[in-house]
């Protein structure tokens, strides 16, 4: 294999490759192998003529593509490498030659990790991000437990009002006729939650227990159902059950059942000061996003578009993968949201690009500042991962690999530079 590298403009390069003709023979060879079942030859059995056979008959050219891509798979791998380019895009590939006899030629366009300018990066000041709780503060967080331990409690003598935990039996119609997916029996309904549409809520307030009526809403023009989106519905609608919440009286008996305080005053301290040390986390992280985004935004450098690209496409794959842990699809997501591919990648990518500038600068942090990741502190990170899965750390090694190992090692001294940055910086 030879290869020849030239240099494009944006942080764009070309590679062109050549592979001996023999090595593309041998591929064809193998591309035989894999589809010879496909053919049919009088006087062979099925999957049984001999490659000589099928490219008299048939022409070599049914095996090139498959051919191509075992070529492909076995060398640009290497091709890369030799290039010593810091390579951050899929290659676009175009076959140059692909003829029997002759070396198997194609380019492949990449794009390459830009160079980063740095502007002022040390003693920037940004205005810093206080730690504070009040009393509202910690009244929100008391009521958040008081509500955990409420009680609902059934109520028969007077109709459904705004906050009630309500039973219902319903069915939609649209245009006199059923819908699906607008039925539903024993349904759970808090009055005021608005979680059905328009004010299907409201109008069950004055209802009583046993009381059929009929509710008139209209569906959002944009809904996941384009059968009823934005068409007028009529539900009728019985109500089953009222509960109100009771809530428990906030005293030292209440401290005392939900706390292993004695009194609510020494509970409302706790509260205070567990709200402040997470206010103080998250102060603390939003001083280091203040102190990187004014870094970066200081910083310059061309990205390429196919970096960009692919960047916004592993973005939408993470996505993917969430939603498929949660049981649909993102293609399903799509169909529910009306969102279309285009739409998902467009939307992506200016998270795609602040996520590239900011890795490219941090990046830069480290090397202007010469920042290293000892062995030590290596070992360190992998034994705290090893702990959290109750592994041993060579299992830990092995499992992440060569490659793994590096990226962390990578990722460290990336937080070293943000370290290092929100220490130079002058927070006012």
């Amino acid at each position: 294999m030879s290869l020849q590298v030239e240099n494009l403009e944006k942080n764009m390069a070309k590679l062109t490759v050549e592979v001996p003709a023999g090595q593309f023979e041998e591929a064809i060879k193998a591309a035989y192998n894999k589809n010879k079942g496909r053919f049919s030859i009088p006087g062979f059995r099925k999957g049984k003529a001999p490659l000589a056979m099928i490219e008299k008959m048939y022409g070599l050219e049914v095996f090139y593509e498959e051919a191509a891509n075992i070529v492909l798979d076995a060398t640009y791998p290497d091709a890369a490498d030799e290039s010593e380019l810091e390579i951050v895009s899929r290659p676009e590939i175009d076959l140059v030659q692909i003829e029997k006899g002759k070396p198997f030629i194609y380019t492949a366009t990449v794009a390459v990790k830009p160079e980063v300018t740095l502007g002022e990066y040390k003693g920037i000041e940004v205005e810093r991000a206080v730690a504070e709780v009040t009393d509202e503060d910690v009244e929100k967080e008391l009521k958040k437990v008081q509500d955990q331990n409420s009680r609902l409690l059934t109520v028969e003598d007077r109709p459904v009002e705004d906050g009630d935990h309500t039973v219902i039996d319903f069915e939609g119609f649209v245009d006199g006729v059923p819908f699906e997916g607008g039925k539903a029996e024993d349904y759970s309904l808090v009055i005021g939650s608005h979680s059905f549409i328009d004010t299907f809520e409201e109008q069950l307030i004055g209802r009583n227990i046993g009381e059929e009526c009929e509710v008139n809403v209209t569906f959002p023009e944009v809904y996941h159902s384009k059968e009823v989106a934005g068409k007028p519905a009529m539900f009728k609608v019985t109500v089953k059950e009222i509960k109100v919440k009771e809530l428990p009286e906030l005293n030292d008996e209440f401290a005392g059942e939900v706390s292993e305080f004695d009194t609510l005053d020494e509970y409302k301290a706790d509260i205070r000061a567990k709200l402040l040390e997470s206010k103080e986390k998250q102060a603390a992280t939003e001083n280091e996003n203040r102190v990187v985004e004014k870094v970066v935004e200081g910083a310059s450098m061309d990205i390429p578009e196919p970096m960009l690209d692919f960047q916004v496409q592993n973005m939408i794959n993470d996505y993917a993968r969430r939603m498929q842990s949660q049981g649909m699809s993102l293609s399903e997501y799509m169909k529910y949201t009306g969102m279309s591919a285009d739409q998902m990648k467009n939307q992506a990518r200016p998270q795609a690009e602040k996520t590239i500038r900011t890795r490219l600068v941090l990046e830069a942090v480290v090397k202007a500042e010469n920042i290293e990741i000892s062995q030590e502190r290596l070992d360190e990170e992998l034994q705290n991962m090893a702990n959290s899965y109750k592994m041993e750390i060579d299992q830990v090694k092995s499992y992440m690999g060569d490659h793994g190992i590096e990226q962390m090692k990578e990722d460290l001294a990336v937080q070293e530079a943000v370290d290092f940055l929100v220490a130079e910086a002058k927070l006012v």
